[in-house]
């Protein structure tokens, strides 16, 4: 029963970004940063800009510094509309805080 017949349409991708959390201090919420480089209208030169995004994390697992991916999903809440799907690359915070342990 769940698997679709010839006669419904296939449900499109879902839009995946990566970005970096810059703000963990909400619960189950994080601040992801996407940035992109697009040129100059007139001149050409490649401008860098953000979008910000707040995304859905169910564990509690990303930190501020995480590189992670996220993916597009329904609204949650008035401002949620990602969830973070994986940590691409832990940040800086935990690679500091994890050094020192590692080295005695």
């Amino acid at each position: 029963m769940n698997q679709p017949d010839a006669t419904t349409p296939e449900r499109s991708r879902r839009k995946t970004e990566i970005g970096v959390v810059t703000s963990d201090k909400m619960t189950k919420t994080r601040r992801v940063e996407v940035e992109r480089l697009t040129p100059h209208p007139k001149y050409g030169k490649f401008i860098r800009r953000r979008t910000v995004l707040h995304a859905h994390d169910e564990e509690n697992t990303s930190r501020t510094g995480d590189m992670v991916e996220v993916m597009e999903t329904r609204p949650m809440s008035k401002l949620k509309r990602w969830r973070i799907i994986r940590v691409v690359r832990p940040g800086a915070k935990a690679s500091i805080v994890a050094e020192p342990a590692a080295t005695e």
